[in-house]
């Protein structure tokens, strides 16, 4: 697990707790503001799932030139 996926674990969560306590207390902006934290968590999830395939693909065609 890389830097981006860790944020993104850690946006997620902590916008699921401002979200859920949000409709608890009825508090749309708390509610609003968790489900912006929730986004934001999947966006850091999709640029770690980025590098990770451009890290793969690298690594690939590394291994391909030196095999030539």
């Amino acid at each position: 697990m890389d830097r981006e996926h860790i944020k993104g674990a850690a946006d997620t969560v902590k916008g699921a707790l401002k979200e859920t306590a949000g409709k608890l207390a009825g508090d749309k902006k708390l509610q609003a503001e968790g489900t912006l934290d929730k986004i934001k968590g999947d966006a850091h999830n999709v640029v770690g799932d980025v590098r990770d395939a451009a890290r793969a693909a690298a690594e690939a065609a590394e291994r391909k030139w030196r095999e030539h």
